[in-house]
């Protein structure tokens, strides 16, 4: 059977893109998904906060992933669950995905086109190199909120997370709530990497104290975890010498950061952006191989999953377009990191396949106040983003109207922070 699209990946993404592919026409939609459970990552996410932008209501992971589990059925697209795909073969107009499950064995699928919506994973203990033992009692803070939220085992009663990144911040929460004692958040940068209201929730309302400029420097314990060393870092991020701290605790929890997973696509030789980890795409999160498109934290990580649905949309409008011939494939823009910006997505823009506003995501290098992000083309500011800060964890949404672009020739789109003063 040749599918029209195979989606990899049954998370949020991989289920919002389905669900705007069918509704665009397309047909033979197939979402193959490695656990047991359409979901991903929503179903450990027992916490409310989603769905503010989707749905204009607080819910929680589950919840929100239920709302797209729905649609899936209720428009009978068809997926496989405990389904591993292994390659994927671009051969023109038909590729072909390698795939393998207990039941139908080692299959190769045959589609027109394929979304790739794998998500990202956490960066481990060997990952960073912490020195000391290999204890039992380390664990990332994502597999340690499927043990308690899903497997119902606790991981550990006194704690010390190393990283303020969302996923720890909600798990100091967590293991508070679960009757832990956390003793510290420890972050190695001058500001936590997780959003502010996760730092007033998670830990301001526990009294749960963060480190700064802080960082675990040996994991104390043989058998299990007795204690960690915790020092302060200089601006160059090295311990300084006298601020050694010992911690007492038996878990540590690691928030070290995630990274896109994209393995299958490098190995298919669709370019990698260094900076985001994950594929080059367009406006519609077309990649540069034709009939392969990307969305969600497989792209580049994104701090709330509604942004994932927004951006998968864009994903299944654009392999409905491909499929009908209609997507066109000359970029007008391209996208420049300029003073002060990390990376942003879309990395190139054909304003012939626009059919609203387009948003572009990006993330500053450090924290900015006082200024503004402007959009660049030529000499000419051609839009403004303002904020009362800039922080890196918070993600920053710019959207620039359909209108504005077109009245540009072809070039390059500049992002830059620069002072508020800065003239159009």
């Amino acid at each position: 059977m040749l599918y029209d699209i195979i989606i990899l990946g049954g998370g949020p993404a991989g289920l919002a893109a389905a669900v705007e592919a069918y509704d665009e026409g397309a047909q033979n939609i197939l979402i193959l998904e490695r656990d047991l459970e359409l979901g991903g990552i929503l179903n450990q996410c027992i916490h409310n906060g989603f769905g503010l932008h989707t749905f204009k209501e607080q819910l929680t992971g589950p919840e929100y992933a239920e709302r797209y589990i729905n649609q899936v059925k209720e428009k009978n697209i068809p997926y496989m669950l405990d389904t591993m795909v292994l390659e994927l073969e671009d051969h023109g107009d038909t590729k072909i995905v390698h795939a393998i499950n207990q039941e139908q064995g080692y299959m190769l699928l045959e589609t027109k086109t394929a979304i790739l919506t794998m998500g990202c994973r956490e960066r481990t203990a060997g990952a960073i190199g912490i020195p000391g033992y290999r204890p039992s009692g380390v664990f990332t803070a994502g597999t340690a909120q499927r043990y308690i939220n899903m497997e119902g085992y606790m991981v550990g009663k006194e704690v010390v997370i190393l990283g303020s990144g969302d996923i720890g911040l909600i798990m100091a929460r967590r293991m508070t709530l679960e009757g832990a004692k956390v003793k510290a958040v420890c972050e190695i940068m001058p500001y936590s990497n997780g959003l502010v209201r996760n730092i007033v929730q998670c830990l301001d309302d526990y009294d749960i104290p963060l480190k700064l400029s802080h960082t675990i420097t040996f994991i104390d314990g043989k058998n299990r975890v007795e204690g960690v060393k915790v020092m302060q870092v200089d601006e160059h991020l090295k311990p300084i010498p006298g601020t050694e701290e010992y911690i007492p605790c038996d878990t540590v929890l690691l928030s070290v950061g995630l990274i896109p997973e994209n393995e299958i696509t490098r190995d298919a030789d669709i370019a990698i952006d260094p900076r985001t980890n994950g594929p080059i795409v367009g406006e519609l999160r077309q990649t540069d191989t034709p009939g392969f498109f990307a969305c969600g934290n497989v792209v580049h990580v994104h701090d709330l999953v509604d942004y994932v649905s927004e951006e998968s949309v864009l994903a299944g409008k654009g392999a409905a377009k491909y499929l009908r011939g209609e997507l066109k494939t000359d970029a007008n823009f391209e996208t420049v990191n300029g003073e002060g910006i990390s990376y942003v997505v879309p990395q190139h823009v054909c304003v012939d396949n626009l059919e609203q506003d387009l948003t572009f995501y990006m993330r500053v290098r450090n924290v900015y106040s006082d200024v503004v992000v402007n959009a660049v083309i030529g000499d000419e500011i051609i839009a403004t983003k303002k904020s009362r800060k800039f922080l890196p964890a918070e993600m920053v949404n710019f959207k620039i109207k359909k209108e504005v672009l077109e009245k540009y020739p072809d070039g390059k789109i500049t992002f830059r922070v620069d002072p508020k003063e800065a003239k159009k």
